[in-house]
């Protein structure tokens, strides 16, 4: 045998122990990202049903319907990724006047664009003021005990 050590060890090696992976810790999301994910999510859902009414009335052409339903849900999907940032809220909110402008084409959307903007709305406002508490607490729980106000 020539001199076979740990680090001339193989995958293919029946000696052979992978090293363990370290794994990165998650990254901590706000809690305005986790409720207006959420609220995204469940609109691109529901803007799949709308595809089928659009398509089912006559109202777009198939292509027109389920395309644009698609692009819309695409669009969702991403600014879902992108929420960590400033951007993602800007385009958030965009798609919250598209959903509401969809009325244009059935007036029904009217009502349902502006209900998910009001729930949206809610779940943006409360999950600033609930990350501002938890950031406010976190800040004093690791302040020197000396050194509060």
């Amino acid at each position: 045998m020539s001199g076979s050590s740990a680090a001339e060890l193989q995958p293919g090696d029946p000696n052979y122990v992978p090293a363990p992976r370290i794994r990165r810790p998650r990254r901590q999301r706000s809690v305005t990202e986790s409720l207006t994910s959420i609220v995204l999510l469940l609109e691109a859902i529901v803007l799949f049903f709308v595809a089928l009414v659009f398509f089912g009335l006559h109202t777009l052409t198939p292509a027109g319907a389920f395309g644009g339903a698609g692009l819309f849900i695409v669009v969702i999907l991403v600014t879902i990724a992108l929420l960590r940032f400033p951007i993602g809220m800007v385009l958030g909110w965009l798609i919250q006047v598209a959903l509401i402008a969809l009325g244009v084409l059935n007036p029904v959307m009217y009502v349902v664009g502006v209900g998910f903007t009001a729930f949206y709305a809610w779940c943006f406002v409360r999950g600033r003021q609930i990350d501002a508490r938890r950031r406010a607490f976190l800040a004093s729980s690791t302040a020197p005990e000396g050194d509060t106000p």
